[in-house]
């Protein structure tokens, strides 16, 4: 195949957005600035075939054809003249496989990806390139594996999400019928009131930073700032007055290496019946699972975890999800609480949902984009101070997206599970992924490999900790079992351990 380049002519060039500018600058060594995601294919994709998807649909996006350029005077995006499809994507081997068409049996194939994925998640992009790559593995479990890496100054998860779904069917037969947007579902209303405020809030973004700024060095200037800015104000005192989470073994000086992991798929109609039966949000029981699986692995660790409560930085949509394909970053960031302190399962999902409840009638994640907007234009020493400010206040962050619930086709091989991570920010090292699919919830973990070397340890315990969810939802009076610390122990004896 014949590389793919600009046309020719003045290559053109147009300024980034103040958000996306904010996440093209918070890249760090530590933490590089990438979504990176995963598509297992039931099927053996050809590269060919796979090049062929990507210069039809991915590129149709003008934007992947630029690269970013971040000068003093602001940051841009142009037309990167010399672009060649061959370089984004590339056919890769797993790590100690000589042989690609014999593969290596059960586990042992899923821990050469995952150690290849982490490779990759721990390697920036070329900065003189357009910031996005494809990996595909040609033999994986019988199909194929593919590994996406797009920078976040692109666009949000959501949007990227979309984008890589874009590359799909929901037929074998490419191009018969292209993935249609049933599965964009969002409280339209809801967000277009969401919409409508983020530029006002944006405006107030610079002044509130530097408010904001001027408060962690003298608190008492809180209360003029809320008498001065009103409800953004107010959000923002809340957010600069949370306490920096408490010290863990999931805090502390990050290394340039990360670790990932998946777990094994659980039934979405499961996850939807305990909602049902906990009077709570399918959302919900997965962070509380993933709050379970951490609290167990911290305690086998030695860990003291009695009422610690830790918190994850969450993404909120800001846009209707049918305006993805216009790119960019569109999201504010909210603070959710995670139980890892609590002994019972049921009460930690409803911290959970009372939390979240809380979180859905708070302007946050707008005075976070507000927030963003204004980090993306301000000095760096503003910038490293906010984003640590910031960053100190949550131990992870975490991101759940309901994908399609259909099976999918690229290039005519199914997709047989999906999985990505988003990028953590400042000091945080610990990053939580939910994706729904197919009737089927995927839960994933990357971890900077200082504080958490062995992510499958944690991972292996979500299905356990869920499996108590169901067993109690299933008793139907739970609230009686449970209500002694002591009932939590004749669980994890009584559901098989996947530590």
């Amino acid at each position: 195949m014949t590389n793919t380049k600009v046309p020719r002519g003045r290559a053109r060039r147009e300024p980034m957005s103040r958000v996306d500018t904010a996440w093209l600058r918070m890249e760090r060594p530590t933490n590089p600035m990438m979504i990176t995601g995963v598509l297992m294919l039931a099927e053996p994709m050809p590269l060919p075939r796979l090049k062929r998807v990507v210069e039809k649909r991915f590129l149709d996006y003008a934007r992947f054809r630029q690269k970013a350029v971040d000068t003093p005077a602001g940051a841009s995006w142009r037309d990167d003249e010399h672009f060649d499809l061959d370089w984004h994507v590339q056919l890769s081997a797993l790590p100690g496989r000589g042989d690609r068409r014999r593969p290596q049996k059960g586990n042992a194939e899923k821990r050469a990806l995952e150690r290849f994925v982490s490779q990759l998640a721990s390697s920036p992009l070329d900065k003189s390139k357009p910031l996005w790559q494809f990996h595909l593995i040609e033999h994986y479990q019988g199909g194929s594996a593919l590994i996406a890496r797009i920078h976040h100054s692109y666009a949000d998860g959501i949007a990227l999400v979309q984008v890589l779904l874009s590359l799909t069917d929901t037929a074998r037969e490419p191009g018969k019928a292209e993935l249609a947007k049933t599965w964009l579902k969002q409280d339209g209303d809801k967000v277009a009131r969401r919409v409508g405020a983020v530029e006002r809030y944006t405006k107030l973004g610079g002044k509130m930073l530097e408010k904001g700024m001027e408060m962690y060095r003298d608190p008492t200037l809180a209360a003029m700032l809320a008498k001065e800015g009103g409800e953004i104000a107010r959000e923002l005192v809340h957010a600069l007055a949370l306490p920096d989470d408490p010290p863990s073994m999931l805090r502390g000086k990050l290394g340039i290496a990360k670790r990932v992991a998946w777990a094994e798929p659980l039934d979405l109609d499961d996850v939807k019946a305990v909602g049902r039966a906990c009077d709570c949000t399918v959302n919900d029981v997965l962070m509380a699972a993933a709050a379970g699986a951490l609290r167990d692995y911290m305690i086998e660790r030695g860990e003291n975890v009695d009422g610690m409560t830790l918190r994850a930085t969450v993404p909120v949509n800001l846009r209707p999800l049918e305006h993805a394909k216009k790119l960019g970053n569109h999201f504010g960031l909210v603070f959710l609480d995670l139980p890892v302190g609590e002994a019972n399962p049921i009460r930690r999902v409803e911290h959970v949902a009372e939390c979240m409840n809380q979180l859905k009638n708070s302007r946050q994640a707008i005075v976070a984009f507000g927030l963003l907007a204004a980090l993306g234009m301000a000095p760096q020493p503003m910038q490293e101070l906010a984003l640590e400010l910031f960053s100190r206040k949550a131990t992870a962050v975490a991101t759940n997206v309901p994908g399609p619930q259909q099976p999918l086709y690229l290039a005519g091989c199914m997709v047989r599970e999906m999985m990505f991570w988003v990028p953590q920010t400042g000091s945080i090292g610990v990053g939580v992924s939910i994706l729904s699919y197919n009737g089927r919830v995927h839960f994933g973990l990357i971890a900077d490999a200082k504080l958490l070397p062995d992510p499958d340890a944690v991972i292996r315990r979500f299905g356990p900790e869920f499996d108590k969810l169901l067993y109690l939802s299933l008793m139907g009076n739970w609230d009686n079992v449970l209500d002694s610390v002591a009932a939590e122990s004749m669980l994890v004896h009584s559901i098989p351990h996947g530590g």
